[in-house]
């Protein structure tokens, strides 16, 4: 059956107009006004800004008639105003992802894409405790371990269901002793336990 009426077309010179004005050079005005919509819409560090304007660049091109932008000096003035905050950044990214469960190989990679300094990494890698912590909270969420179903581990399934849940904590940032640790805890309060020991013992 044939449709009432065609679908109305669409003005290509209209769509291409506005097409062109987003592609059109930027210049320092434009420029200034990615750099504030971008800080304010998300949480960032200096870096990923940085990252974030050369993208734009290299996408949108620069006016010819006008000088070369500075990147690092429109940065340093956004870090000056505190419209950026590396150290703000790596702690509420490393919090983030500690809560979320994920291990310190995950935290240190990436604030190291986010640009974060070596020694501001280093300031927020988690502790013992924390990444005790952060697997505990990982095997809660997925079940993992002496959170599993009820009678999981004691299943012929359980050896190679047991590699599965190694292999996924790895990927998540944790070590492979924790993993073992972990997956093959009698119980949730063992690993209470095992998190109470770091807590005591303080960062090393």
């Amino acid at each position: 059956m044939r449709p009432d009426s065609d679908p109305p077309r669409q003005d290509k010179s209209r769509y291409g107009k506005r097409r062109e004005r987003r592609a059109r050079p930027l210049d320092p005005t434009r420029l200034e006004e990615l750099a504030l919509a971008y800080v304010a819409r998300f949480a960032t560090s200096a870096g990923k800004l940085r990252a974030y304007l050369r993208r734009k660049l290299r996408e949108r091109g620069w006016a010819d008639d006008t000088p070369d932008p500075d990147l690092d000096a429109l940065v340093a003035r956004y870090v000056e105003k505190g419209y950026v905050d590396d150290e703000g950044f790596a702690r509420s990214k490393s919090a983030g992802l500690l809560g979320r469960g994920y291990g310190a190989r995950r935290v240190e990679q990436d604030l190291q894409a986010a640009g974060i300094a070596e020694g501001l990494r280093a300031r927020f890698s988690p502790d013992e405790a924390a990444r005790r912590e952060a697997i505990a909270a990982l095997a809660r969420k997925r079940r993992f371990g002496p959170f599993s179903k009820e009678d999981a581990r004691a299943s012929e399934t359980w050896p190679r269901t047991r590699e599965k849940q190694l292999a996924a904590m790895i990927r998540a940032g944790h070590d492979f002793d924790h993993a073992r640790r972990v997956i093959d805890a009698p119980d949730p309060a063992a690993l209470d336990e095992w998190i109470e020991e770091a807590q005591e013992e303080g960062p090393k």
